[in-house]
C-alpha cells in the first residue's frame, strides 16, 4: 500500500509510532503503510511468529528502526504518538501450543503498552479477534454481542486472552482517559502469511497444499464458515479506526461480510490453482466455531469504511505472491 491507498495519511505524517508485533504478517503491513504516510515507524517483535523477511524491503530505510522485543517482559519507554498493539500468536494450531505466551503477550504485553502511553502520553489500537465471539448464537455478528466462550477450553488462551486485552483497555480508558481503541479482526489473507506448519491457517494452507499438489486438509465435513478479508482492506479499516476522532474508546468488527464455508473455499483455491482436487478430511478440533461473519454496520457508518477486494481477486494475488516466493513447500 502508498499513501495514495490509505485514508487519512496525513493524520500519520511526521507522528511517532511504535508498532508491536510490527514483523508479523499484519504488523509488517502496518509498519510498510505508515511508513508510506511518512511517520517514523519503530517495529517491535520476538520474531516468534513474525519475520524479519516480512520487513526486509523497509531495512535500513530512514526513518524505520527494528527493536527484538518481547512485549510481555518490558515495553520500550519511549513517547510514540500511537501505539498498534499487535503481538500475540494468532494461528489456533500455534497458539494452543504456546499457551501461555499467547495469554502473556495479551495480559502483561497489552499493559508494558498501556503504561508507556500512560507515561508519555498517546493513542492505543489493540488488536483483538473475532474470537472474542466464541461461538456466536447472533450470526452476523455485532460488536454489541457479549460472546458465547469456553474459558477453560483449549482456545481459551486466545479467546479470554484478548477478551481480558479489551476489558484492560477499556479499564485504562476510564480510570485514566487513555485514547483507546479496539479492533476486533475477523480472517484475514494475503502476501506474508504463513503457511508452515502450525503457523498455517485455512487459506494459506489450502494454498500451500494445492500448489504443491497435495491434498486439501478440510477439518470435520468442511460446513463451518468462515469471512475472509484481504489484507489491504484489513490494514485500511485500522488505519481509519487509529485516524478517526469517533473511533475512540471503541470496538469495531474489521472484516468481510461475505460468509463461506471452508469446503467452498478449498475448492475455489483448487479451481483458481488449476488443479485436480483431493481432499482430507480430519476431525474438528474441540471448540471450532460453526459459524463466523462479522456485522460490519458500525464501520461503514462511523469509519465510512467496507472492503473492496473481492475474494477470487484477493486469493488471485495471494497465490501469485506464493508462486513467486519461496514460502510453499517450506
Amino acid at each position: 500500500m502508498n499513501s495514495q491507498d490509505i485514508p487519512n495519511s496525513n493524520d500519520f505524517k511526521g507522528k511517532r509510532i511504535l508498532v508491536a508485533g510490527g514483523a508479523g504478517f499484519l504488523g509488517s503491513w502496518l509498519s510498510e503503510s505508515l511508513l508510506a504516510c511518512g511517520s517514523e515507524t519503530v517495529c517491535a517483535d520476538n520474531l516468534a511468529t513474525g519475520r524479519e523477511s516480512n520487513i526486509s524491503q523497509i531495512r535500513g530505510r530512514d526513518k524505520f528502526a527494528f527493536k527484538k522485543l518481547d512485549i510481555s517482559e518490558g515495553s520500550i519507554d519511549e513517547r510514540f504518538d500511537i501505539i498498534f498493539q499487535f503481538a500475540s500468536r494468532a494461528s489456533p494450531d500455534e497458539y494452543q501450543q504456546h499457551p501461555v505466551e499467547t495469554l502473556l503477550a495479551n495480559s502483561l504485553g497489552t499493559q508494558n503498552i498501556l503504561q508507556t502511553a500512560r507515561k508519555h502520553g498517546g493513542r492505543v489500537i489493540y488488536a483483538s479477534s473475532s474470537e472474542v465471539y466464541g461461538h456466536p448464537d447472533v450470526v452476523p455478528t455485532p460488536e454489541s454481542y457479549w460472546g458465547r466462550v469456553n474459558p477453560v477450553g483449549p482456545r481459551s488462551c486466545y479467546d479470554e486472552g484478548k477478551r481480558f486485552g479489551e476489558a484492560l483497555c477499556m479499564a485504562y480508558l476510564r480510570a485514566h482517559n487513555l485514547d483507546v481503541r479496539i479492533v476486533r479482526i475477523f480472517n484475514t489473507y494475503g502476501p506474508r502469511i504463513r503457511c508452515d506448519g502450525a503457523y498455517g491457517r485455512a487459506a494459506s494452507r489450502f494454498i500451500d497444499q494445492a500448489l504443491r499438489g497435495s491434498p486439501l486438509t478440510v477439518y470435520g465435513d468442511g460446513s463451518q464458515t468462515r469471512s475472509f478479508c484481504y489484507v489491504t482492506d484489513t490494514v485500511r479499516a485500522i488505519l481509519k479506526i487509529a485516524s478517526t476522532d469517533a473511533a475512540r474508546g471503541e470496538v469495531f468488527n474489521v472484516g468481510n461480510p461475505r460468509e463461506i464455508t471452508i469446503l467452498s473455499l478449498a475448492n475455489l483455491i483448487t479451481q483458481l490453482v488449476g488443479g485436480s482436487q483431493t481432499i482430507n478430511y480430519g476431525p474438528l478440533p474441540q471448540d471450532d466455531p460453526p459459524r463466523r461473519c462479522p456485522d460490519i454496520s458500525k464501520a461503514r457508518s462511523i469509519l465510512h469504511w467496507e472492503p473492496e477486494v473481492g475474494l477470487e481477486e484477493g486469493l488471485r494475488t495471494t497465490i501469485k505472491w506464493f508462486r513467486e516466493s519461496a514460502e510453499v513447500g517450506s
